[in-house]
């Protein structure tokens, strides 16, 4: 059970178990919070990590600056290889009750064209579809669930501020809450923190950047029960839009060049709407619920990794390792996957209250491989994206991204691509009894998912590289 001592006027200070009624009493007076596994930031990656070690007994703490998870502009997919593992957890039918939608295919529309881009409804899993849902609902469902064991404590309103330590080691974090000094001790700490992650910078920890030639302009714009189903990219005119089904609104992102967002800015709020009406007519007089540059929030893409994800007694994992772009939506099933892979890789260690750095290394080395070839795709993918900038012209799409479309399974290996990935993790209860054959399996899943994102990669550079020469072919000379 997590620990704490208490400074309270009036109280003698003493080391008591916190009841189930205060585990997130976010007023609460601590000074010394004392716990196996400090959590630091109650994302996906750290609610699911957090659930996953207090489902096997293990005390941990999660420490999350905001007073609730009631926040706009995160990402909202919730990927078939996540749904898999809520399987598993036995959570699944549970978490489909709450409002979502389901989609089991994905569009785009290249100038007049329409083009199905990635089917999800053939591959292996139990659901096939990505289901959207607002990432608060998904979170509160987690903690909602977590907060069922007595070893799982949430701390909201506790912003990490810094790390402790004793020698080399990290034994803890130094949170803030109301402008109180909270001191929390474990024998781990994982940064979840996100790409501003103040535990890789409180480590020290080296970021590796890769160059990204795009923002995103994220804004709401009111939907309607006949607007078209599951297109998800308009492209056209210059510009890239995305729209995300959220029931009776989209969630809608303007890919934008690196930088350019003071320039949108100083032509005017009307020149924004009537782009946004140039890429996608059917909005219509949609484009005035954008009244002012507040509505619009600006996402700074970017893609990087740590060379090294731990110290002793610190992992980072999700965007705190390896900050991924927007591009399919695979941030935070990448980020879920790695609090997998860790809880599989440290309960034991964690239970014998004896982790090595070794099984940190361990997390990094399993992790690693699919957060290279991941990036890797985006990177693939944002060079194309980049050429669309180059012409402010009407697009047509050429014939041979047409003749793309027939090529048997290209639909289905960029489905599988996007919803389950490059080695998807699942829960493990018990170490496989034939470790050879668990090997095996490992291996074709992974050769299968970069097998289906290169061919992806290749496929959508070769085309956009194709649409990129027969458009500037056309400029007068």
């Amino acid at each position: 059970m997590n620990k704490t001592t208490t400074t309270v006027p009036g109280l003698s200070e003493r080391s008591h178990p916190i009841s189930s009624e205060r585990r997130t009493d976010t007023r609460m007076a601590s000074s010394v919070v004392e716990t196996c596994c400090c959590v630091v930031g109650g994302g996906p990656a750290g609610m699911m990590l957090a659930y996953l070690l207090a489902r096997k007994g293990i005390e941990v703490t999660v420490l999350e600056k905001h007073e609730n998870f009631y926040r706009d502009f995160r990402g909202d997919t919730v990927h078939p290889s996540t749904l898999e593992v809520l399987g598993e957890l036995g959570l699944l039918q549970e978490f489909l009750q709450l409002p979502h939608q389901r989609v089991e295919s994905v569009g785009v529309v290249i100038g007049n064209s329409t083009f199905e881009a990635a089917d999800f409804r053939h591959l292996p899993t139990q659901c096939r579809f990505v289901a959207l849902m607002p990432q608060w609902d998904f979170l509160n469902f987690l903690s909602d669930h977590a907060k069922r064991f007595p070893a799982f404590q949430l701390l909201m309103k506790h912003e990490a501020v810094d790390l402790l330590r004793d020698g080399k080691r990290i034994v803890g974090v130094m949170a803030r809450n109301d402008g109180h000094e909270v001191q929390v001790r474990a024998d781990l700490v994982v940064g979840c923190d996100g790409r501003h992650s103040v535990t890789r910078r409180a480590a020290g920890l080296e970021v590796i950047e890769h160059g990204v030639p795009i923002d995103v302009l994220w804004f709401r714009i009111s939907r309607r029960p006949d607007d078209p189903a599951q297109v998800l990219g308009n492209v056209n005119y210059g510009k890239a839009l995305i729209l995300i089904d959220r029931s009776d609104y989209f969630q809608a992102g303007l890919i934008i060049p690196k930088g350019s967002y003071s320039q949108i800015q100083s032509l005017g709020i009307d020149a924004f709407r009537d782009a946004i009406a140039q890429i996608v007519p059917w909005l219509g007089e949609r484009v005035d619920e954008l009244r002012d540059w507040e509505q619009i929030k600006i996402l700074t893409v970017q893609i990087n990794r740590l060379r090294r994800w731990h110290r002793p007694g610190l992992l980072c994992i999700g965007d705190a390792a390896h900050a991924m772009s927007p591009a399919g939506g695979v941030g935070i099933n990448l980020a879920i996957q790695d609090s997998i892979a860790a809880a599989n890789l440290l309960a034991e260690p964690l239970q014998r209250r004896n982790l090595r750095e070794a099984d940190l290394a361990a997390v990094q080395k399993r992790r690693v491989f699919p957060t290279r070839v991941t990036q890797a795709i985006q990177l693939a993918a944002h060079r194309g994206i980049a050429h669309v900038f180059e012409n402010p012209g009407p697009i047509q799409a050429p014939w041979q991204m047409k003749a793309v479309q027939h090529i048997p399974g290209i639909h289905r290996a960029l489905g599988y691509a996007v919803g389950v990935g490059v080695r998807p993790e699942h829960v493990r209860e018990r170490k496989p009894s034939n470790q050879r054959r668990a090997l095996v399996a490992g291996l074709v899943c992974a050769g299968v998912g970069v097998a289906a994102m290169v061919a992806g990669a290749a496929v959508c550079g070769w085309a956009t590289w194709k649409m990129w020469n027969k458009t500037t072919a056309r400029k007068p000379a």
